[in-house]
């Protein structure tokens, strides 16, 4: 391990802390849906209600969201909110091609169960370097700033 691997590898975050930073990111992306369905006319006196082609929009920008913060500021708003940065392996900061494939696979991590999230929780703790399949497959960490 070099030195900036044993560096970075002091520092990861598991899942209480990221589960707190997925909280967050849930706010702001509920906040894009309701602007959407506000646009779209899909407010509904519960709230919002996203079908079709806005929530085809929807989903689209939440996954631009995710992968755009991570390569170009290091996290999404709840991660950098709560001192994480998405890193790749070696320390470098996260690339396009590593991000796309870390949130590709958050599909897999998110798979519908009894707990949301639970198979990527499941990976975080049982990774000595606590990553999900996402980190591993794209060797990237989550690291405390």
């Amino acid at each position: 391990m070099t030195e900036s691997e044993a560096a970075v590898s002091s520092q990861e975050v598991g899942v209480g802390l990221r589960l707190v930073g997925i909280i967050i990111d849930g706010i702001v992306l509920g906040i894009i849906g309701y602007l959407i369905a506000a646009v779209t006319g899909s407010t509904t006196t519960g709230g919002f209600e996203l079908t079709g082609g806005p929530a085809f929009i929807f989903y689209l920008l939440g996954f631009i969201y995710y992968i755009l913060m991570e390569t170009y500021v290091g996290g999404t708003l709840g991660k950098l909110a709560l001192g994480m940065r998405v890193r790749m392996e070696d320390g470098s900061s996260c690339s396009l091609s590593a991000s796309l494939i870390r949130n590709i696979l958050r599909i897999v991590d998110a798979l519908p169960g009894i707990i949301p999230y639970l198979l990527g929780a499941i990976f975080i703790w049982t990774s000595p370097r606590k990553q999900r399949l996402g980190d591993k497959l794209a060797k990237t960490v989550v690291v405390k700033k």
